[in-house]
């Protein structure tokens, strides 16, 4: 059993920033082809540098709250790789701190779009593409899942809550070759979500209340995806792993 992904393909959604970016890197870097989606930040350099490792390397603009969008992002990456082993879907953000009181429909409807309906389209999408001897699908959540976030995230973590429920469900529904996990990052910086979301001192008191003293990086992360991607996490399924510096045990 090895971490080497050659011969392996991966789609990562959100993947040209932050927790994405190196996601997809780390892929490359042990041996994957690697699409990436975006929707704002375009997926140029991403795929530049995966080509740079001597991988092959897409990016396609894609809203994955639409499923339509989804589904032919999904058919474009399977015809160009061949299939497709490995999904990440990262995508996905805060959107706006709101409260309950100042809560919308819309707001409420669109972070859960984002966040987690977005994750059962690209699952839906990508599991009939998949070898059903041999799959990787990975969630990436957040610590807000496990304790409810921080003031004005309630959709995020009700989204993000949601996503370990639809985990565990795909790791049911498609055993016995297919695993399904999820990564609950703490506070990870050299992200848009906290250089937008969250200030200095609440960084820093954050921080604070690690076992590790240290806020976490993309490349953390992205370090638990690659095993969880990997033939090493093959008995491993329906699991959600903290990456959160020993800021909360779960």
């Amino acid at each position: 059993m090895q971490m080497d992904l050659t011969g392996r393909t991966a789609l990562v959604t959100g993947g040209n920033i932050g927790i994405g970016r190196a996601v997809a890197v780390a892929l490359a870097e042990n041996g994957a082809d690697v699409a990436i989606t975006y929707m704002k930040h375009a997926g140029t350099d991403t795929v530049e540098e995966i080509e740079g490792l001597g991988r092959k390397a897409m990016a396609l603009q894609v809203d994955v709250t639409d499923s339509g969008q989804v589904n032919r992002a999904v058919e474009t990456v399977a015809d160009a790789f061949g299939r497709i082993d490995i999904l990440v879907a990262n995508a996905g953000g805060l959107v706006g701190r709101v409260g309950l009181a100042a809560m919308t429909d819309d707001h409420w409807k669109y972070v859960l779009d984002v966040n987690l309906t977005s994750a059962m389209y690209c699952a839906r999408a990508v599991a009939p593409r998949m070898d059903p001897a041999w799959g990787r699908i990975i969630l990436i959540s957040s610590l807000a899942a496990r304790h409810g976030g921080g003031p004005g995230t309630m959709a995020y973590s009700a989204a993000k809550a949601g996503q370990l429920g639809l985990t565990r469900s795909l790791a049911k529904e498609l055993a016995p070759g297919i695993t399904a996990n999820a990564v609950a990052p703490g506070l990870i910086l050299q992200t848009p979500f906290h250089d937008t979301f969250t200030a200095p001192t609440d960084q820093q008191a954050y921080v604070n209340a690690t076992l590790v003293k240290r806020p976490g990086l993309p490349d953390d992360v992205a370090a638990m995806v690659l095993f969880l991607a990997s033939d090493l996490a093959g008995f491993i399924t329906g699991e959600v792993i903290d990456v959160n510096g020993g800021a909360y045990f779960s």
